[in-house]
């Protein structure tokens, strides 16, 4: 089976002034297909992997054939990072569970306080990469991730030791490039905007 690139949950235009249309159909439709792509390039030639999740593949990269595996570490990871962060976002910021909220407050002392933890983790990673907010049996922590690694990968394959993630902001600069240009900081901080809270809730609740 192959993979595919999901619907948008909202029109292009959902997220603006934030993000941008013209930067989320090429944000969506160009970049994240072009993962897609790859990645079915790369399962086809592997026989083996055929009928394993994204998810599967990229948290058991040691199981993946030599030769395919820096294709299905970048392009899977592309896949499943993008997939989560077209739902993480959203024109409506959704409510945030009472348990999320306790964990944020125990995790990082207020909600600001994670917000500048999370910006700091975003502007610090050099070149391209992801900001995420893991939760690993509920306890939540910061990290982030070069190009299209994911914190599920664990460290060997640049991930977060294998920490679940349940909010990411892409990093790349075609992600914000159009309306920001050299500013990424402007970016996440406008990123919070259009969190989706009630779905990174639900993220949360399947950590406990």
């Amino acid at each position: 089976m192959s993979f595919e690139v999901p619907d948008l949950p909202y029109s292009y235009s959902a997220l603006e002034p934030y993000i941008d249309e013209e930067t989320m159909h090429f944000h969506h439709d160009k970049h994240h297909a072009a993962y897609v792509n790859m990645l079915n390039g790369a399962v086809e030639a592997a026989k083996k992997l055929d009928g394993k999740s994204v998810e599967e593949l990229i948290t058991d990269l040691d199981s993946v054939p030599e030769a395919q595996r820096g294709a299905v570490r970048n392009h899977g990871g592309g896949h499943f990072n993008h997939s989560m962060f077209w739902e993480i976002m959203g024109p409506a910021s959704g409510e945030m569970s009472s348990e999320l909220n306790t964990a944020l407050l125990d995790a990082f002392g207020n909600l600001d306080d994670f917000k500048a933890e999370f910006h700091k983790a975003g502007m610090t990673r050099f070149g391209s990469g992801w900001a995420w907010l893991c939760s690993t049996k509920g306890k939540l922590s910061v990290c982030s991730t070069a190009n299209q690694d994911n914190p599920l990968m664990g460290s060997k394959y640049g991930g977060c030791d294998g920490k679940t993630p349940i909010l990411g902001c892409d990093v790349w600069e075609h992600a914000y490039y159009l309306n920001y240009q050299n500013l990424r900081g402007d970016y996440i901080s406008a990123f919070f905007n259009v969190v989706n809270w009630a779905e990174v809730s639900r993220r949360y609740s399947e950590t406990l």
